[in-house]
């Protein structure tokens, strides 16, 4: 396992590279380039905030501003964009690049790496838009910004980790790959994104303690919505699931590693 991370380490400056090839050739014939990284969920957050922002934005207490809502829906929408893409690029990872295992000389590793590498820079680039769209709104982030580095890398482990495991699983068993995608729109109404966990009947509130994503979500909303910190006691769980994860993930990677290429 330290060899992998070693050879990762090796390799940092190809890792780096390919990074910033694939963000440029992924618009490089495109006039608004980069901007289509950011206007897919903001096109989201719109159609929700303005069909159900009067409905739901008085039930925002101590925010004063007409637009809360979709202040709200933004803030969720960062977190659950990050988890997302490194969870659905992780899992054909191995698959899409099949030719270049064949090919090419290089740890594996690298690929989820990569991955996570351009998932976070698309991610810094809608934080810089939602930023610029809360100036706009009348609403302004404070000090409570400094944690929310710490959030991001609890969110890149738990997404990692198991983006990961389900790459590696889905190189041997191809219906993980179609299933995912389906799971993850029920994850995605089971964690208050579009919704505020308190309209959610009590009788199903124990449910929702089982989704590992709604400390993280909720602590984008504290930080960017509140001006608050996150609730770590809430996060303690998720750090440790996120650590047993990615411990796991690289366990599982090291032992397929031998028969994956034989498998593509």
């Amino acid at each position: 396992m330290l060899g992998m991370l070693s050879s990762a380490w090796r390799y940092r400056f190809f890792i780096f590279s390919s990074v910033k090839t694939e963000l440029r050739t992924k618009f490089v014939r495109s006039r608004l380039g980069g901007m289509w990284m950011i206007l897919n969920p903001l096109s989201q957050v719109l159609i929700f905030a303005f069909v159900l922002s009067a409905v739901l934005s008085a039930k925002l207490p101590g925010i004063d501003n007409r637009y809360a809502y979709a202040i709200y829906l933004m803030s969720g929408t960062l977190g659950w964009s990050l988890f997302s893409e490194i969870i659905n690029r992780c899992l054909t990872i191995f698959i899409d690049n099949s030719n270049i295992l064949k090919k090419l000389a290089f740890p594996k590793i690298a690929l989820p790496l990569i991955v996570t590498g351009s998932a976070l820079v698309n991610n810094l680039l809608l934080f810089a838009a939602i930023l610029a769209i809360f100036s706009l709104l009348g609403h302004a982030p404070g000090t409570a910004l400094i944690w929310l580095p710490a959030l991001m890398i609890v969110n890149i482990a738990l997404a990692l980790g198991l983006g990961l495991t389900l790459g590696v699983l889905n190189v041997f068993m191809r219906d993980i790959g179609q299933v995912v995608p389906v799971i993850l729109q029920f994850v995605y109404w089971f964690t208050p994104v579009v919704y505020m966990a308190n309209i959610i009947p009590v009788a199903y509130r124990s449910w929702l303690a089982l989704n590992p994503l709604i400390p993280i979500i909720t602590g984008y909303q504290q930080i960017l919505l509140y001006n608050r910190h996150p609730d770590w006691t809430a996060l303690g769980p998720v750090v440790i699931l996120a650590l047993f994860l990615l411990v796991f993930s690289l366990f599982l990677f090291r032992k397929a590693n031998p028969e994956m290429v034989d498998q593509l």
